[in-house]
């Protein structure tokens, strides 16, 4: 049998041309601290299940039902057909560079310049690559709690030290300026910032979203702020992105977004930051010796979005407001279970510890309860460090979301 260990002691494998020879290898110390994405790794389960051959309805991923809008796809192809499929400047072309600076100007009325614009394989290579140019070893990043799953690996990856700033269900899981006080040191160097949330769907009001940023560059503390869900909230909610504050502190703020949820567009891998110039040199750098310029056919197709109708946001956004309700008032009136009305994104973040037993002593017990007996994929709330919830995603379509949840319910109370 295969001998892993950690930290200076060699790895041992089999070689696979080799079986009876030993590999040696020296690995990472910073991989003791990663873990495979729970979401990703859910969804994995379920189309295991499903090729074969298991009735199961996934609740899980994050990623909208609807196709990507035809106009978006058809730039696309066009671009194919020009011959549009060599490399490009590392930061992006300049007609996507020149729509992002022209999507902030179109939804939040501030001006900001191409050159304060970089693009990437998605909004999670704009994070790490964040991390990656503004962290040494030991310092130390705010999290709030709950959170996407991938920001503590990202900070460990980076040589950070995550501090988690835990958000109550009582709280519409909001952090505070008062529990951000209590958790900063003299290491601490930056705060992830994400409304809408991933997993809550918890926006922060304007006044909250003000609070926070004057904390911050009091204490010389740079906000990054993921808003890739910046355009699935819904009223009475408006969005409360940080753009405006970033024009202002252009220094202390560096915002995150993508196409991926607000256009349907999760395959195409474009995500991009909004930062100082100076910064925007650097991530362009690491851009460069890491994965060089995004795919050439999806920043035309991305250019098509940015720049094209809306239209089609506004529908998708008025069918997931109207998943919402549906599913709010479904789980909402659960017995023991505690569920904030989301303002955003396409999550319900449910508090169900009050479901808690002998035979189901935690959210992953439940989750794999609900997988076997009612065939649904939910994510059990440690993901997002949050033990006592779980996470629906109403991404799916209307009958086979309210399907999905009366046999959980089903399961759940009438077992």
């Amino acid at each position: 049998m295969p001998i892993y260990r950690t930290g200076r002691t060699c790895y041992f494998t089999e070689s696979p041309t080799h079986p009876y020879r030993g590999i040696f290898m020296h690995f990472s110390r910073k991989m003791m601290n990663i873990k495979p994405s729970a979401t990703l790794a859910i969804n994995a389960k379920v189309l295991e299940l499903k090729a074969r051959g298991v009735s199961v309805t996934s609740l899980a991923v994050g990623e909208p039902d609807f196709p990507t809008p035809e106009h978006i796809r058809e730039a696309g192809i066009q671009a194919i057909r020009d011959g549009f499929t060599r490399y490009t400047a590392v930061p992006g072309i300049p007609e996507l560079r020149e729509a992002i600076a022209e999507y902030f100007r179109r939804i939040y009325g501030v001006n900001p310049s191409p050159d304060c614009t970089i693009a990437s394989n998605g909004g999670k290579q704009s994070l790490y690559n964040l991390f990656l140019a503004l962290l040494n070893p030991g310092d130390e990043v705010l999290i709030p709690v709950p959170y996407w799953v991938s920001y503590p690996a990202m900070v460990y990856l980076c040589q950070g030290v995550p501090v988690y700033v835990r958000a109550t269900s009582a709280q519409h899981f909001k952090i505070t300026v008062d529990q951000l006080e209590q958790n900063r040191t003299e290491k601490t160097r930056i705060l992830i910032f994400n409304s809408p949330s991933n997993p809550s769907g918890s926006c922060y009001t304007e006044e909250e979203c003000a609070a926070i940023v004057q904390w911050a560059v009091q204490h010389n503390i740079f906000i990054i702020s993921d808003e890739i869900y910046d355009q699935l909230v819904y009223e009475p909610a408006k969005p409360t992105g940080l753009a405006v504050w970033w024009e202002r502190y252009p220094e202390h703020i560096a915002i995150v977004n993508g196409l991926a949820k607000s256009f349907a567009m999760t395959g195409w891998r474009v995500g991009y930051t909004l930062a100082d110039p100076s910064l925007i040199k650097i991530l362009n750098q690491i851009t460069g010796q890491t994965t060089a310029n995004i795919c050439s056919i999806a920043q035309k197709a991305a250019v098509a979005a940015l720049t094209g109708s809306y239209d089609c946001v506004a529908s998708m956004r008025e069918a997931f407001q109207r998943r919402r309700d549906m599913s709010w008032k479904e789980v909402s009136s659960w017995k023991n279970v505690f569920c904030p009305k989301p303002d955003g994104a396409f999550y319900l973040f449910a508090d169900i510890s009050g479901l808690y037993t002998e035979a189901l002593p935690d959210a992953t017990a439940v989750c794999s309860m609900l997988l076997e007996k009612a065939g649904v994929a939910l994510v059990p709330g440690d993901a997002f460090g949050d033990p006592a919830c779980v996470r629906f995603s109403y991404a799916v379509a209307d009958d086979v979301l309210m399907d999905a949840l009366h046999r959980i319910r089903k399961a759940l109370y009438e077992a």
